[in-house]
């Protein structure tokens, strides 16, 4: 047995065989099962159908009989035909379960139990059942002979001669008069149908035998056979006889494929010990020559082996102990990574310092790693020292270089955050933070930057300041809750081998209070230029009201009526010419209220026009022309719609002057025009502000913006709206230019970027 089972197990053929064998036989078995269920199936629905008709032939044959109420009849016809061979036994009942005719007549007059079979099948339910099917009829009976029977019961139905016929009249509503029971034997079906299985059984066996007889054979010959001249072939390569010839004479299937397939490895195993040795003697000149230094020591810590560069560098003696080899030591390091490698057997490194055969200091990075043999055990370590003496020294360096950049990042005049780009974190802060925001360094690090900036707009200002490197006039808080007025500059770099943002702040509350008294001057000046248009403005409505009231003082002393249609008239001009006045005067007020700086969307043309307002009168008077060039479908800007303004009423005042000084100074009567014009270019909105004036010297366009540089007589400028127009418009993000018409005089050119959403 525990040949036979080891046989199996190793034997390819022999696991073939078996599982083919076994589904041959599974199959084999299926299908003589089912076969002889067929055949036993259809040789009972025969001996049903046979035995139905028969039931139907004596129903028929002693209906004739029973119509007559011939009762000798029915007996004659009963008997011949229960004298045929297979009919066991034929009876018929009433309705109450008496056995009125038989065969055998021993039985006749009896009363069968309604529990018995035969009247069981109708008699199970109440009221019976009047009607079945054939399949529900019929019953396997045991002889108590050693063989079965088949019993078919047919109910007899009370037909309409039966219930009007002149022999025996049963009622109409009586549906089943009785019952035909016949008994036939199944000893002959039976002894049929077991030989029809011995036949089925003993085809089954023959195929099974046959058939595994021919797929041992075939197993034999095709797979057996050369699976064994394969493995002689393997076994052979194994040992090494590369030369050995591997071939299955014959057959050129999946066996045959093999062969040649185990004939190219064994072709590739011959070139890649040939390149294997190759590699080993490269191995070995690329261990002396490899830069770094090498050795192999044992649990003594002795070297068995060093490449060239460690011999070149130190020079050891025969079995000389590493430690003194090349550190000049007389007993082994405090903290070995040989020793360590010896112990766990795992990698360990570390750095260690020593001196060269020249005296010289040096530094080394030192890895170390086992060599076991076949049992595991450790029985050397590898030593690998990396020569790290120029990055040491670069160290140092750096270490210096750090202290002395720290310095100088403490004593920078202004405030420095070194911030986290994602978080906006402060993870450094230099000293003069204290000075300006009044917290110490270890308050600030660790909190976001935005916390100094208040609760008003933190999100926006943190979005700003990531996407900007440059942040004028912003707002922050100091520890005692007093704002202060910041310009923020914004730099990345890398801090401590992680990106960061350099941040610089500096205190610009007192220049904007500078610049705020600056431009409130402006403004003041500009109200003085506006003078005389403001008194040619509110002259007209005065007018008009004047007149009004002479009229309606004359009208009163000579006690004349006023027609109401002239009263509605009049009072609706005087209520139109007191709007445009307190119009005006409010105007004035705006302009002149001190504001800070509130950038919101604004429509550059409704700025322009609304300066224009002041001037309209004025300009008109002096005989000035207004060309409106305006885009009616411009975007919108952002800025603040007072500071805009005043940006346009000191052009529209520098216009003015300048047609009115080539006025006085040219001979030629030349055209008086100023062009007010808006456009859209790309993403950026324009504004010009033309003149047909004297126009600009190329020598004193790069002077036009600086502070209290004027062109004017003296006393007839301060020097400075040219200079807070600049201001302003790169406040509000936009650029301004001076430039000369193309027919003469000088033309201003705005840029500001579209608003948001624009």
């Amino acid at each position: 047995m525990g040949l036979s089972r080891t046989l199996f197990r190793r034997r390819l053929a022999a696991k073939l065989i078996l599982a083919v064998g076994i589904t041959l036989l599974v199959s084999i078995s299926t299908w003589a099962y089912f076969n002889i269920k067929y055949q036993r199936q259809k040789m009972m629905d025969s001996i049903v159908a046979s035995s139905d008709r028969l039931v139907n032939t004596i129903r028929l044959g002693t209906r004739y009989a029973m119509m007559l109420n011939s009762r000798d009849d029915i007996n004659q016809i009963i008997r011949n035909i229960g004298r045929q061979q297979g009919i066991e036994n034929i009876r018929i009942y009433n309705k109450l379960g008496e056995i009125k005719f038989s065969n055998a007549s021993e039985g006749v007059g009896s009363r069968t139990n309604i529990k018995d079979e035969a009247c069981y099948i109708c008699h199970r339910s109440d009221p019976p059942t009047q009607a079945l099917d054939l399949n529900e009829r019929i019953r396997i009976i045991s002889s108590g002979a050693g063989y079965r029977q088949l019993g078919i019961i047919s109910p007899i139905y009370n037909e309409a001669s039966c219930s009007t016929g002149p022999c025996h009249v049963h009622p109409a509503n009586k549906k089943v008069l009785g019952a035909l029971d016949l008994v036939v034997s199944l000893a002959g079906s039976d002894s049929e149908i077991l030989s029809i299985e011995r036949s089925l059984i003993g085809l089954a066996v023959f195929l099974f035998l046959v058939t595994s007889t021919i797929i041992f054979l075939l197993v034999l010959r095709f797979v057996n056979r050369p699976i064994k001249q394969l493995i002689c072939g393997a076994n052979a390569i194994a040992k090494g006889e590369y030369d050995t010839r591997v071939d299955v004479r014959g057959q050129d299937d999946e066996l045959g494929q093999l062969a040649v397939a185990i004939r190219r490895m064994v072709e590739k195993i011959r070139e890649h010990r040939v390149e294997l040795e190759a590699k080993r003697d490269e191995y070995q000149r690329l261990f002396n020559l490899v830069p770094c230094l090498i050795t192999v020591n044992d649990a003594d810590y002795r070297l068995v082996a060093y490449n060239r560069e460690f011999e070149r560098t130190f020079g050891p003696l025969p079995g000389a102990f590493c430690y003194s080899a090349y550190k000049g030591r007389t007993e082994r390091c405090k903290v070995c990574p040989v020793e360590l490698t010896f112990q766990d057997g795992l990698p360990h490194e570390s750095e260690e310092h020593g001196v060269n055969k020249d005296g010289s200091p040096a530094h080394w990075l030192v890895k170390t790693s086992p060599v076991k043999d076949a049992d595991g055990k450790v029985v050397a370590a590898y030593e690998v020292s990396l020569d790290i003496t120029e990055q040491k020294i670069l160290e140092e360096q750096l270490r210096q270089s750090e202290r002395k950049y720290y310095a100088i990042f403490n004593n920078i005049p202004n405030p420095v955050f070194v911030l986290d780009p994602n978080t906006l974190e402060i993870i450094d802060c230099n000293e003069n933070v204290s000075v300006l925001y009044g917290y110490r360094n270890h308050e600030l690090i660790g909190t976001s930057f935005m916390a100094l900036f208040g609760k008003m707009n933190e999100e926006g200002d943190a979005d700003v300041l990531r996407t900007s490197s440059l942040m004028n006039h912003v707002r922050q808080f100091n520890k005692e809750g007093m704002p202060l007025y910041i310009r923020i500059r914004v730099a990345a770099t890398e801090f401590s081998g992680r990106q960061v943002m350099l941040v610089t702040t500096s205190d610009v509350t007192k220049q904007l209070e500078a610049e705020q008294q600056l431009i409130q001057a402006s403004k003041m000046a500009t109200l003085g230029e506006m003078a005389t248009g403001v008194a040619h403005e509110l002259n007209q409505p005065l007018s008009v009201i004047k007149s009004a009231s002479n009229f309606f003082e004359k009208k009163i002393r000579n006690h004349e009526p006023i027609p109401e249609e002239i009263l509605l008239t009049m009072s609706r001009e005087i209520d139109r010419h007191v709007d445009r006045a307190s119009k005006i005067i409010n105007h004035m007020r705006e302009f002149g209220r001190k504001s800070d700086l509130n950038l919101v969307p604004v429509q550059i043309g409704e700025v322009m026009e609304k300066a224009f307002e002041i001037f309209s009168q004025q300009l008109k008077v002096r005989g000035i022309k207004v060309t409106w060039e305006l885009d009616e479908n411009l975007p919108t800007i952002m800025g603040d719609r007072d500071r805009l303004e005043q940006v346009f009423i000191n052009l529209l005042i520098n216009a003015r002057d300048a047609i009115e000084e080539k006025a006085l100074t040219s001979k030629e009567n030349s055209e008086k025009k100023i062009i007010l014009r808006t456009g859209k270019e790309e993403d950026t909105v324009t504004a010009e502000v033309c003149d047909s004036g004297s126009g600009i010297a190329e020598i004193m366009r790069d002077k036009l913006f600086e502070p209290f540089f004027t062109t004017k007589a003296v006393g007839k400028g301060t020097g400075l709206g040219l200079s807070i127009s600049y201001g302003i418009v790169h406040d509000c993000g936009g650029t301004i230019e001076a430039q000369s018409g193309k027919t003469g005089g000088a033309c201003f050119r705005l840029r500001f970027p579209l608003a948001s959403g624009s």
